[in-house]
């Protein structure tokens, strides 16, 4: 859109009458509407984005089809995005690569002597995997279908189960290199390498909270956890690093390698992503695993992946900008400096909102709708916009872990036996929720844990208020 077109739709907004302008927050209604009738929600974002203008606006003066046109070139043209269907890609291998039954037996026989050696050895293995895919159902399904059996043969509580697969497989929104940061990197204009630096620490203190709770739980109630029969567990020990070495190493070094590559500068996240993804083919040629209708199914679902993120981004561009036009984001902005809340006061309203946003929306609706209405008093406040991407991705673990949506519940009752009630996952999965708000409050109180890492490798200042947004 040209900036006469510009001029013209600010001037349509200047006409409104503050009464018209406090009705533009309500636009939000009939979209979340839509969405909750499931919808498709790139297509209900533009939608909602182009009749809103088209009912706002003279379409004559100002052509609404311009803004489309011009959101859609710049979504398709933004650089950051790039790494994205690379990752899905790689991801979508090692799904296929099959290594996952190895790994888990390999650290199911490693960690034998610790309480709640099954429950701890399947949170490692959806740490490790969930890394390498960044793929939440991918990771729930198959460790429901994998080891969720095993723990419940073996005299595991199904609520403990069931929370531990549902918890560790969302890991992967959280630990680099995650999807999920990049969008908010595309978003918030923050470098996609700094947030992965800044994420590491968080993501495997949250996997180590989630540890230290299941083998707290088995001390102190040994029969939620029992300890595996001596025939699963008595393996010579050359045999347990032979294990480890044909199936943890090999998927620890090329996620090592990728990470690595990123966070010091040896590559760009597309050139490491691309790195990633002939490394897994490799893995998957070495493991006897690759045929062609693999390789072509995972070029698929990487395409529908990568097409449902990119007409995120361009539905989410399309309403933003009609929003804003429309002066909702003044609206927000004067209701939230009205509060006269200082900095802290205002992360932790910005946190509650999207704690309770994850109970009836998924995390992309919530990337892609209501973190970029929140950005610019981010900016306001002083707030490092990193510090601020690494307590929404926390934050949004609990949307996969929260009922009455919580995903993660869902694709695990699809894989479940018949006896397990989704209710008895739903209870499973809660104090999981809770140790992620703990983590939240961790990094908080000691916010050095996710700003150290991005500070050493980049200069970046460790002080989260009055922080450069670059």
């Amino acid at each position: 859109m040209t900036d006469p077109q510009v001029g013209v739709l600010m001037l349509a907004l200047a006409a409104f009458s503050e009464e018209e302008r406090s009705l533009q927050p309500s636009l939000f209604a009939p979209l979340i509407f839509v969405i909750m009738l499931g919808f498709p929600i790139a297509f209900s974002l533009m939608a909602m984005g182009v009749g809103f203008a088209f009912y706002y606006f003279d379409f004559r003066e100002a052509p609404v089809f311009a803004l489309v046109v011009r959101k859609t070139f710049e979504v398709m043209t933004n650089e950051v995005l790039l790494p994205v269907p690379l990752f899905l890609f790689m991801g979508y291998l090692v799904e296929r690569a099959d290594i996952l039954n190895r790994l888990f037996r390999s650290i199911q026989v490693a960690a034998k002597n610790i309480p709640g050696a099954l429950a701890v050895a399947t949170l490692a293995t959806c740490a490790l995997f969930a890394t390498a895919t960044g793929i939440v159902g991918a990771v729930v399904t198959l460790m429901g279908l994998l080891a969720f059996p095993a723990m419940l043969k073996s005299g595991y509580d199904i609520k403990l189960s069931a929370g531990v697969i549902c918890a560790g497989g969302c890991l992967g929104i959280l630990i680099p290199p995650s999807i999920m940061l990049i969008l908010y990197g595309a978003t918030a204009g923050v470098s996609p390498v700094q947030l992965y630096a800044g994420a590491f620490f968080p993501g495997f203190l949250l996997a180590g909270l989630y540890m230290l709770y299941v083998i707290g739980r088995a001390i102190l109630n040994p029969s939620l956890a029992p300890k595996l029969p001596a025939s699963e567990t008595n393996v010579p020990f050359l045999q347990v690093v032979w294990l480890l070495l044909t199936s943890f190493f090999p998927l620890a070094l090329l996620i090592v390698s990728v990470l690595g590559c990123i966070i010091f500068g040896l590559a760009t996240p597309s050139e490491a992503a691309g790195i990633g993804a002939l490394g897994a083919l490799i893995l998957a040629i070495a493991y006897g695993k690759f045929t062609f209708e693999k390789l072509k199914e995972s070029v698929i679902l990487t395409a529908r992946a990568t097409a449902m993120v990119c007409w995120l981004f361009v539905g989410s561009s399309i309403f933003s900008a009609v929003f804003g036009l429309l002066g909702g984001q003044d609206v927000i902005r004067d209701f939230v400096l009205a509060l006269d809340l200082g900095p802290i006061g205002f992360l932790l309203l910005v946190q509650v909102i999207i704690f309770l946003l994850g109970w009836p929306l998924e995390w992309t609706e919530i990337i892609v709708i209501f973190v970029p209405i929140f950005l610019p008093l981010v900016q306001h406040f002083g707030i490092d916009p990193l510090f601020f991407g690494l307590l929404v991705a926390l934050n949004i673990q609990t949307s996969f872990l929260s009922p009455p949506v919580a995903m993660a519940g869902f694709y695990l009752k699809g894989v479940s036996p018949a006896h397990v009630t989704i209710n008895q996952i739903f209870s499973g999965m809660l104090p999981f929720m809770f140790l992620v708000i703990i983590s939240m409050i961790v990094l908080y109180v000691f916010p050095a844990i996710g700003m150290w890492l991005p500070n050493a490798l980049y200069g970046r200042p460790m002080e989260v208020f009055g922080a450069p947004a670059g």
